[in-house]
């Protein structure tokens, strides 16, 4: 019997499936995803800001101002899901970790919680802001805070989406 010259590895004990968790939707080498979620992340706490200003004003511009941030940020974040479930989706190393199934579904949610947030506001957005359209501006503010942090987990723990190395590809 032949002897191997190199020790024999356990492919779970190394983890290979965990390795590749490079972003295949990019740009110059930088996840579209991570340059998508700040566009909704601003706007929903914008739509929040609005809100506050609607009541302690009264001026309708700011109930306008909200109902337009609300359909902002529901539009980019469909965009940046489409471009985070996709990577979901097909990188091995990121579909492989249950933190980021957590992220995918408490994204899912928060869009959903946007879409009501921005049809309340269609057609009457002044109307629609007290009480239950800064109630929803609150738990969309705190969720977006929540879904936030897990997404940051992701890149700073797991180094998700980002290139072995910190090299880019330019």
């Amino acid at each position: 019997m032949k002897e191997h010259s190199t020790p024999l590895n356990d492919p779970i004990e190394e983890r290979r499936a965990l390795h590749s968790t490079e972003s295949r939707i990019a740009i110059a080498g930088h996840p579209l995803h991570a340059m998508l979620v700040a566009f909704p992340i601003a706007l929903t706490f914008c739509v929040l800001g609005a809100d506050l200003f609607y009541w302690w004003t009264g001026d309708e511009f700011w109930a306008r101002a909200a109902g337009w941030a609300a359909f902002g940020a529901l539009a980019m974040g469909v965009l940046a899901g489409i471009t985070g479930t996709v990577e979901l989706l097909i990188v091995r190393g990121i579909r492989n970790r249950s933190p980021s199934w957590t992220h995918f579904i408490l994204a899912v949610m928060l869009l959903s919680l946007m879409g009501a947030n921005w049809a309340l506001r269609v057609g009457d957005p002044a109307g629609a802001i007290l009480p239950l359209g800064l109630a929803l501006s609150f738990v969309a503010a705190g969720m977006t805070a929540m879904t936030g942090w897990h997404g940051g987990k992701l890149v700073f723990d797991y180094q998700i989406g980002t290139t072995p190395g910190g090299s880019s590809r330019s």
